[in-house]
C-alpha cells in the first residue's frame, strides 16, 4: 500500500478508482449499513489505508469492538493524518473524520470510547483497505 498514489482530482477519475459503495461513503459522505463491513470484527494485525488515496490512517494496534456495528479506533496513525469538522446532518451534531490527503469521508469521532483520550472514531470499512502486518514478508 502506497501513500505516494496520485490524489484523483476530478470527480469522473474518482469513479474510475473507487467501486460505487467507495465512491457514496468517500466522496458523497454515505454510511454504510451496520455490521455489513468487511473490518467491522477484523481482529488482524495491520494498517489501515484510505480507499481513496492510501494514505496510512489507523492501526490494529488501536482498534477495538464496540458493538457498533463499524470499526473502531482510539486514535489515528498521526494526528496530522486526519481532518476534523463539524456535522450538523441528519438532524444532530457529530464531529465528521475525513482524510487530510484526499478529503475522503471516513465517519465520525465520538467522546465514548476506551483510553486516555475516551475517543471513539468510528470509521466504515469501505472508506478504509487494510495492509497485514505480515505483507511483504517471506
Amino acid at each position: 500500500m502506497s501513500d505516494q498514489r496520485d490524489v484523483p482530482v476530478s470527480d469522473e477519475e474518482w469513479h474510475e478508482r473507487l467501486t460505487p459503495a467507495q465512491y457514496e461513503v468517500l466522496r458523497r459522505k454515505g454510511t454504510e449499513p451496520a455490521f455489513s463491513g468487511a473490518y467491522a470484527h477484523s481482529k488482524d494485525d495491520g494498517m489501515y489505508h484510505c480507499a481513496g488515496c492510501g494514505a496510512a490512517l489507523f492501526s490494529s494496534d488501536t482498534k477495538f469492538e464496540s458493538g457498533t456495528g463499524w470499526p473502531s479506533f482510539t486514535e489515528p496513525v498521526v494526528a496530522e493524518a486526519v481532518e476534523l469538522h463539524e456535522d450538523r446532518s441528519h438532524g444532530m451534531v457529530r464531529t465528521e473524520v475525513t482524510c487530510r490527503r484526499c478529503g475522503g469521508h471516513l465517519g465520525h469521532v465520538f467522546p465514548d470510547g476506551p483510553g486516555p483520550d475516551g475517543q471513539r472514531y468510528c470509521i466504515n470499512s469501505l472508506s478504509l483497505e487494510m495492509e497485514p502486518a505480515d505483507a511483504g514478508r517471506d
